[in-house]
């Protein structure tokens, strides 16, 4: 773990003070690295040094080794201070000790922090520093110019370019997160928009029209109490289902006391159907084929475009009626909601909704996110209608039969 502190991990339980290695000025995995590193250069010079002619590794030079990987413990807050010390203390060994031409781990392991936590120029400075230091420390005057002047810096190169390769590949990694995250939450944005312009524009139509048939039918208490019945449902439901969202947008921030309620589905499209009737426009709801238990999205998708229809035919069809059709087929479901008024058509933008728009726009979002299609416009005989096809699979199928016999169990 390359933070200091370890997630997940309660450092009140190892005392008062928490555990120690959270404040070291270094992870654990720069110490593995520093050990590792360290522990590679002491095999090179013990399994190569006897295949040179050179002598064998004295005991400054070994000190001097062991030394120069102290300090990758600062490869990630202090990249170029440690490669520095880490070439000195190297030349230093490979004067005391010298063993011919190599590039050792430490070195490789300095140079490679230098590339991936700074800019290009600071780490071409280092490659160039590296390149110097490790071939003047290891020059021989009896060996071959091109075997001294070439391998190490070629591996200087080669060390700071991958790098800064990785440095990009990092960069470009945590753009693209940055990216999903943002499109995510954009995503969940226009989500609780549908749902909030679903939720206000059904319940607050359809009490407004309560209210204004129980004003008109002040002297018949029946048409009134029945209305005041229906005004007050609506409002309960609406409140119910604003709840569960707003429970949905401060999830996390506390525990719930009770669980969510579930949310609607193609089941209360009957609800639906008799509001509609006691707002003042009869509505007929036909049923073709078994019904069956749909995926809770899709079933929220069916019962939210119903919701939708009739409360554009309320608002802007007139005196008409209306029908709802909803049809179950063995790899989809359709619903088709349908009004012989002769009022303007619903607009394709909600007034005041900005360039999106909450109204037909959202159900074709809704639609969409299932790969289904929806088919809206005036009707050749007069009146508006809206038909979603939503398809099925067999797995989401037997995964809502499943769940629902659980639920009823």
């Amino acid at each position: 773990m390359d933070g200091r502190q370890r997630p997940g991990v309660d450092t009140a339980a190892d005392g008062p003070q928490g555990d120690w290695t959270d404040r070291l000025p270094w992870t654990r995995t720069d110490a593995l690295v520093a050990i590792g590193a360290g522990t590679l250069d002491l095999l090179g010079y013990l399994l190569l040094g006897p295949l040179t002619d050179t002598r064998s590794m004295s005991v400054p030079g070994f000190a001097l080794t062991v030394l120069s990987g102290l300090p990758l413990l600062a490869r990630r807050s202090h990249p170029v201070p440690a490669l520095a010390v880490v070439l000195a203390l190297q030349a230093a060994a490979d004067l005391l000790s010298p063993m011919g031409s190599h590039f050792g781990g430490v070195v490789t392991v300095a140079l490679y922090s230098v590339g991936v936590n700074r800019s290009v120029p600071v780490t071409a400075a280092a490659v160039l520093m590296t390149a110097v230091s490790t071939t003047l420390s290891q020059f021989r005057l009896h060996a071959p110019l091109w075997e001294q002047l070439v391998p190490d810096p070629a591996a200087a190169v080669m060390v700071g370019t991958a790098g800064l390769a990785v440095a990009r590949w990092q960069r470009e990694v945590a753009a693209n997160r940055r990216l999903l995250a943002d499109r995510a939450v954009a995503e969940e944005r226009r989500r609780i928009a549908r749902e909030l312009h679903d939720i206000v524009a059904h319940h607050i139509t359809t009490m407004q029209l309560m209210a204004g048939g129980a004003r008109a039918n002040l002297g018949r208490p029946e048409v009134v109490r029945d209305a005041l019945v229906t005004l007050e449902s609506s409002g309960r439901l609406a409140l119910r289902e604003m709840r569960q969202l707003l429970n949905v947008l401060r999830a996390g921030d506390e525990p719930d006391s009770a669980p969510p309620l579930p949310q609607p589905g193609a089941d209360e499209v009957g609800r639906l159907v008799d509001e509609s009737c006691l707002a003042g426009l009869p509505t007929e709801l036909t049923v073709d084929g078994p019904p069956r238990p749909l995926p809770p999205t899709v079933g929220l998708t069916v019962f939210r475009i119903v919701q939708e229809g009739l409360t554009n035919a309320r608002k802007y069809a007139g005196p008409a009626r209306a029908s709802v059709r909803l049809a179950y087929h063995p790899d989809r479901v359709t619903v088709e909601v349908r009004d012989d008024g002769g009022g303007a058509p619903p607009p394709e933008r909600a007034p005041g909704a900005g360039p999106a728009g909450y109204g037909l726009l959202g159900m074709r979002e809704r639609v969409a996110l299932h790969g289904g299609t929806l088919t809206t416009g005036p009707r050749p005989d007069g009146g508006f209608a809206v038909r979603a096809e939503l398809p099925l699979s067999c797995a989401e199928s037997a995964e809502a039969a499943l769940q629902h016999g659980q639920a009823v169990r």
